[in-house]
């Protein structure tokens, strides 16, 4: 995916955070310390994580500002309610962080959490990137405890192969 304008990709990112939004709406709030082994992320964390990282991480350092993600934990947000309101704050102030680039501005650089250079489009799209492999964390978790997921894009497997030419 090459982003060469910035508009496109704030109506494309908000897509991919509604859906991330429509699975986490799907954690039973009785499982949000639950895990799939000791030291990985809970169900509570998933979230809370993508939340921070793209407000604290992404939008700081597209602004050309140091990363100030300093956890993902449950002093952040405890509780289902209080994650997905986290999420939706944190969302909307690092959509108005984005919309303020310019098309131009895609292509400076900026400094990631690690040193790197990269241009502001190679971190936006490595936002994208990061946001899909945790929401998969948290359709994988699910899954294992057998709670029932929303299809990613409105269809099931199962819709699919009904569907199909035989």
């Amino acid at each position: 995916m090459e982003i060469r304008t910035i508009k496109p990709f704030l109506k494309y990112f908000d897509g991919v955070r509604e859906r991330t939004m429509r699975v986490t709406r799907c954690i039973p709030p009785d499982k949000l310390d639950w895990t799939c082994a000791p030291g990985k992320f809970t169900l509570g964390d998933l979230p809370r994580h993508l939340a921070v990282v793209e407000r604290y991480l992404w939008a700081e350092n597209i602004q050309g500002k140091p990363s100030r993600y300093t956890s993902h934990g449950k002093e952040i947000a405890d509780g289902l309610d209080n994650i997905l309101a986290f999420m939706e704050k944190t969302h909307a102030e690092s959509m108005e962080i984005f919309a303020r680039l310019s098309d131009g501005d895609l292509q400076r650089t900026c400094t990631t959490i690690s040193g790197a250079e990269f241009p502001i489009r190679h971190c936006l799209r490595a936002m994208v990137e990061h946001e899909a492999h945790h929401r998969g964390q948290i359709y994988s978790y699910l899954g294992i405890l057998g709670v029932p997921t929303p299809p990613i894009f409105g269809m099931t497997s199962e819709d699919v192969r009904a569907r199909a030419v035989h």
